[in-house]
């Protein structure tokens, strides 16, 4: 069976466009216009994901974004953008969009970003939700599931993450690039490689995609007076170490 998408973009042309094309790709698309119809349709018919325009009349792609996770409604989101200051971008992920794709775009960006969106919601299936609890360090499992480096803790499985006794709220994109640093932990990984790790495409040198993911995600991480993790080496890529 097709994987089942909706769109919501108020520009007409851009609109139609997508459709057609998410359409020859072999999608399901159900296209709206705006952000109302697009609460109602994936209240009425749940899709396997959205793409959302983030600049709509009345309620916008943000908007939708935030209404469908304080619902508890995990869908990933991918969104449109025509912003690029990285504030924008981070608003986006603030809201709990999974990607983006700033416009102009090519589509098959578009396609490839949902492929990947749609791979690692399959890869998750089974997996308990996850569901922010109070911030207790859970007890060492005898099957060894949790990983640790640098201070962090993470339980792949239920997709938790603590810092010391705090738990961390992460989204998808956020738990599955930390557990990347944290099993690679005091090794230098590379853009690329964490592009066909964690988005299974390579968005090439000029895409802030990744320093954006990995900003939001060191003000998650990050505590005062305590060493920062995360660290950047200039032309190369992070790594993940105290100190």
């Amino acid at each position: 069976m097709s994987q089942t998408v909706l769109l919501a973009e108020d520009d007409r042309a851009i609109r139609h466009a997508l459709e057609r094309a998410l359409t020859l790709e072999g999608y399901q698309v159900t296209a709206v216009a705006d952000g109302v119809e697009a609460l109602a349709q994936a209240h009425r018919t749940p899709p396997d994901v959205l793409v959302l325009d983030v600049m709509m009349p009345g309620i916008d792609g943000l908007q939708v974004c935030r209404v469908l996770r304080a619902e508890g409604d995990r869908t990933p989101i991918l969104m449109l953008t025509a912003l690029v200051e990285t504030q924008d971008r981070i608003a986006g992920l603030d809201a709990g969009a999974d990607d983006y794709v700033v416009k102009p775009f090519d589509v098959e960006e578009v396609f490839a970003r949902l492929r990947a969106l749609l791979r690692r919601t399959s890869e998750a299936n089974g997996a308990p939700v996850d569901v922010p609890k109070q911030p207790q360090p859970p007890a060492p499992e005898p099957s060894g599931r949790l990983i640790e480096a640098a201070g962090l803790r993470m339980d792949p499985q239920a997709r938790r993450a603590w810092r010391g006794g705090r738990e961390l709220e992460l989204t998808r994109t956020e738990f599955e690039l930390l557990e990347l640093l944290v099993r690679n932990a005091g090794i230098v990984l590379d853009h690329s490689t964490i592009y066909d790790r964690i988005w299974g495409y390579d968005f090439g040198p000029g895409s802030k995609n990744l320093a954006v993911y990995v900003g939001y995600l060191r003000r998650k991480l990050d505590e005062p007076g305590a060493p920062q993790l995360i660290h950047t080496v200039r032309g190369v890529g992070y790594v993940l170490r105290e100190g």
